[in-house]
């Protein structure tokens, strides 16, 4: 697999408060804009390994994705920034950090005026179970339209399971009741095709392959002595086991439906 490009960001230019962690717009050396996701943020490194393990785990599953890349800070970054708080995230998070490609002109969804594809909205809330990703709700979709076509952002809240290591196997075998609160469940009428088509696209190979696009730098953790061979190992056997239990997520995905219609 591919791994992510590297580049330098060169402008800040402003803070996206709708996010938790303080994400920003920043203009990077390749000429492009990027919202970054700062490993300086409350979450630390684990949001971020989280977007990339997310985001990329939705493009293999042929979902629309903005282009993920690794997103280098200088030191010297954000000396003169006079808000102290994005001061304090900027100069916390030199060195590596991730981005998103800014999708210029994008709207956020808006279930009240859009119906997805039934396929695609399965894949999402089958996506969405698998990685426990609690922050996909009406109130914060973390969905965008973008020349028609529907988008997804901010995977920073899935694997929640990395926030408490010692139970991981745990989560990974165990339900996911949040999905009753999925945006779009009620236009998920496809999710045993979606699982099927998960299973064939998202094989062993492919989970290690994004897995180790997770570097050293995010892996190496401060609340953790692990190796970062070990973190991605976790990872690695947390996502095989969650897919070997699929068919209990699309089960409790699909009775949670019945029960939402």
């Amino acid at each position: 697999m591919p791994g992510l490009r590297h580049v330098k960001i060169t402008r800040y230019l402003m803070a996206l408060r709708e996010g938790g962690s303080l994400p920003g717009l920043a203009e990077a050396d390749d000429g492009f804009k990027y919202v970054v996701k700062f490993r300086g943020n409350g979450h630390g490194p684990k949001a971020l390994i989280a977007e990339l393990i997310g985001g990329e785990m939705a493009r293999a599953l042929g979902l629309r994705v903005p282009e993920l890349v690794f997103a280098e800070l200088d030191p010297a970054f954000g000396r003169t920034e006079p808000d102290e708080e994005i001061q304090e995230l900027l100069q916390k998070s030199s060195g590596l950090n991730v981005g998103l490609h800014f999708l210029a002109g994008a709207i956020t969804f808006d279930p009240a005026v859009t119906n997805p594809d039934p396929l695609e909205a399965s894949l999402v809330v089958w996506l969405d179970s698998f990685l426990t990703n609690i922050d996909r709700t009406a109130r914060n979709t973390n969905l965008l339209y973008w020349r028609k076509d529907l988008w997804l952002i901010d995977h920073g809240s899935c694997l929640y399971f990395h926030y408490a290591w010692d139970h991981w196997e745990r989560h990974a075998t165990g339900p996911f009741p949040q999905v009753k609160d999925h945006v779009l469940l009620l236009y998920a009428t496809r999710l045993h095709e979606a699982e099927a088509l998960a299973r064939e696209r998202l094989l062993p190979a492919i989970l290690d392959g994004i897995v180790d696009l997770v570097p050293d730098a995010l892996a190496r953790q401060p609340d953790s002595n692990m190796e970062p061979d070990h973190v991605r190992a976790v990872y690695k056997r947390f996502l095989h086991l969650r897919m070997g239990h699929s068919s209990t997520l699309t089960t409790e995905a699909a009775n949670a439906r019945e029960a939402f219609v």
